[in-house]
């Protein structure tokens, strides 16, 4: 497939008569395309297809909740029935999709099958789950959707200590978010620093030094092995260092897997995630793929921003009018009140040095080229009030 062929021309477009527009999945990427196309289609039928309860909430702030004094319920921002009356979309909660037929363009449900004239991949990702021993291994604890956060908060109920495996971005909110509401936090990480995969390692070694003031306590070059239920009801994990570290509650935050599977047994290519062209267009016609489980022209990027632009972009794809979708530069802020970071990493395989300026309170980590041309940040502290100014300096990510 082509990365620059456009989808469906005008005359082969989802006409206000035909089957309608069929979104599978209830994050913010697919309410976000039912939105848009509702701006622009009044009348279009849009059905939204999801095995979760349906309603709306925001997942970035599932990492952070506890120390807003959040509870899940005050997470929903809006109910089922809320959603599908304001944007006059047909919701299907709790119902699973086991099979695409792009011949006939219809879908396999759990609870029958369907016509769709456009398809909508917005399925998520699934947490990684690592090969881990011991008689509590199935007691570890991931979050990546508001279930799974209320089942989090109900496990929290009268522990003092919780390890987190993961030192990236999920991770570190998390550890500030419960080491400030006075929770024992340890964090385990193979590699050498907090969000290696972001920061250099002198803003890595800030946000460490931050987070640590606050009662994290930070476990470097290791890993977790095994996890056992002691008689005392504490967990005891083995790490990789033939050591023991005792924690009450495991929550493991070391990434997401883009959810692929359906796409693949429907005959859709996926690599690191179903991949799609510009225009947001699988290998097969009329379906379409937006979100975590997303690879766009080779860009898999799980964030907010991504999402939201290329959800704009998407709505006049599927009502006939071809529209490829642009990044821009995208910083990421994270959330960590100890030491707030807002980061745009340089692309892989970007060559340069890092220029990092001491701030009062924080850092200035700027990456540049070889001729100087600014390529990716790093921003801590008062630093960060750099964004908007430098942000204007970098590169898109796709033009």
């Amino acid at each position: 497939m082509s990365n620059e062929s456009a989808p469906s021309t005008p005359s082969e477009a989802t006409s206000l008569n035909a089957a309608p527009i069929v979104i599978i999945g209830s994050g913010l990427a697919a309410f976000t395309v039912a939105k848009e196309v509702r701006k622009l289609a009044p009348q279009q039928a849009i059905t939204l297809i999801t095995r979760e309860q349906g309603f709306f909430y925001a997942k970035p702030g599932l990492s952070n909740a506890f120390g807003a004094g959040k509870n899940p319920a005050q997470l929903i921002g809006s109910e089922q029935e809320k959603m599908a009356n304001q944007f006059n979309l047909e919701i299907l909660s709790h119902t699973d999709v086991t099979k695409i037929d792009a011949t006939q363009k219809t879908i396999e449900t759990s609870e029958g099958s369907m016509s769709y004239s456009q398809l909508v991949l917005a399925l998520g990702a699934d947490p990684i789950r690592l090969p881990i021993e011991g008689n509590a291994a199935d007691q570890i604890l991931s979050i990546n959707d508001w279930q799974d956060y209320a089942h989090f908060r109900q496990a929290l109920e009268a522990k003092k200590r919780v390890a987190i495996m993961g030192a990236g971005l999920i991770g570190c909110e998390f550890a500030n978010d419960l080491a400030l509401a006075a929770y024992e936090v340890d964090v385990i990480d193979p590699s050498a620093q907090a969000l290696g995969k972001l920061l250099p390692p002198i803003a890595g070694q800030k946000l460490q030094t931050a987070l640590a003031s606050v009662g994290v306590n930070w476990h470097f070059g290791k890993s977790v092995q095994s996890v056992n239920r002691l008689v005392s009801g504490s967990l005891e994990l083995g790490l990789s260092d033939n050591t023991q570290l005792s924690t009450d509650l495991l929550l493991s935050a070391v990434g997401l897997k883009p959810r692929t599977a359906l796409a693949a047994a429907s005959g859709i290519t996926v690599n690191r995630g179903i991949v799609v062209n510009r225009y947001l267009q699988a290998n097969l016609p009329h379906i379409f793929a937006l979100g975590d489980c997303a690879e766009v022209d080779g860009l898999v990027l799980p964030y907010v921003m991504p999402i939201m632009n290329a959800a704009r972009a998407l709505a006049p794809t599927l009502l006939g009018q071809p529209t490829a979708v642009n990044y821009p530069a995208m910083p990421v802020g994270v959330k960590t009140p100890a030491l707030p970071v807002v980061v745009s990493p340089p692309a892989i395989g970007q060559t340069g040095q890092w220029i990092e300026t001491e701030t009062t309170d924080g850092l200035e980590a700027l990456f540049k080229d070889e001729d100087g041309n600014l390529k990716g940040f790093a921003l801590l502290g008062s630093a960060t009030s750099q964004k908007s100014a430098l942000t204007k300096l970098l590169p898109p990510l796709l033009a």
